[in-house]
């Protein structure tokens, strides 16, 4: 049974990830080793996945307030 397209969608590839923050794959490593980095999915192929909410999520975590 093949994973649905709704399922796909809400998942992002480290490469869209990369794309979407405008972050370098070696800096978001450095930042994943340090606990710093966005909610990740390890498939068992060893490929990186991040689920949309945890994208965003993380992306309010670091919002800064106005002033």
């Amino acid at each position: 049974m093949s994973p649905s397209h709704s399922t796909r969608s809400n998942t992002l590839t480290l490469v869209e990830v990369l794309d979407e923050i405008r972050m370098s794959r070696a800096a978001f490593y450095r930042m994943r080793a340090r606990g710093l980095a966005p909610k990740c999915l390890k498939l068992p192929n060893g490929q990186i996945r991040v689920r949309r909410s945890d994208l965003n999520a993380w992306l309010e975590h670091c919002e800064v307030p106005a002033y």
